[in-house]
């Protein structure tokens, strides 16, 4: 394996590419520990040494302190170790790592993210919300499940009329324009059509 080139990423940090790919981000110091130099051969030891056991070792640290300030999915915490320039391997062994402790938890976070927005968001938006933050169908079953069974509930219909009122939209008033004005805006927001055509047309929101 030869080392094709290298490129600075920051004043201490630089890519390293072996045999014209991208192989890794090491420090600048560290380039010089392994004899990292543009045109020449590398270690097979040296190459062990910086893959199976530095960047494994310092994806965990990473993926340890993002989850120090805040829960990530597995997707998340896998698209920020990507983004740091960590190899593949490094980061399956981190997802793996911080799995065996449960420091994440693909089921806890969509329970939480649900109990979080029950009041505020629509069913479908939360589907939608979570299926982009990396949670799977099965999971997030499970997770509604497991939201009733906490005792947790949803009235889509009191949440309408409620962004309604806060925009200011009176039923007894509102002209054709108006209505479809407001329908698209709460279509937009994922709540479902029967819900909307009777807060849309209900002529008062004292029930709410």
């Amino acid at each position: 394996m030869r080392v094709t080139r290298t490129e600075e990423l920051s004043k201490s940090r630089c890519r390293v590419f072996i045999d014209e790919e991208f192989a890794f981000v090491l420090y600048k110091g560290e380039l010089r520990l392994y004899h990292i130099v543009p045109g020449e051969e590398i270690a097979q030891e040296d190459y062990r040494a910086i893959t199976e056991q530095l960047l494994p070792k310092r994806a965990k640290l990473r993926a340890m302190n993002l989850l120090k300030n805040r829960e990530y999915t597995r997707k998340q915490l896998y698209d920020k170790l990507k983004e740091g320039c960590y190899p593949e391997r490094a980061i399956e062994e981190a997802l793996e790592y911080v799995e065996g402790f449960h420091y994440t938890d693909d089921l806890r976070y969509a329970v939480s993210f649900i109990a979080g927005h029950e009041n505020t968001r629509s069913r479908r938006r939360i589907e939608q919300d979570l299926l982009a933050r990396g949670i799977d169908k099965t999971t997030l079953e499970k997770a509604w499940q497991e939201w009733e069974n906490q005792g947790g509930t949803q009235d889509e219909l009191k949440m309408i009329r409620e962004l309604l009122r806060k925009r200011g939209y009176d039923p007894e008033k509102a002209d054709n324009k108006e209505r479809q004005r407001m329908g698209a805006f709460l279509m937009r927001r994922g709540f479902e059509g029967e819900n909307i055509r009777r807060a849309i047309f209900s002529g008062s929101f004292d029930d709410c």
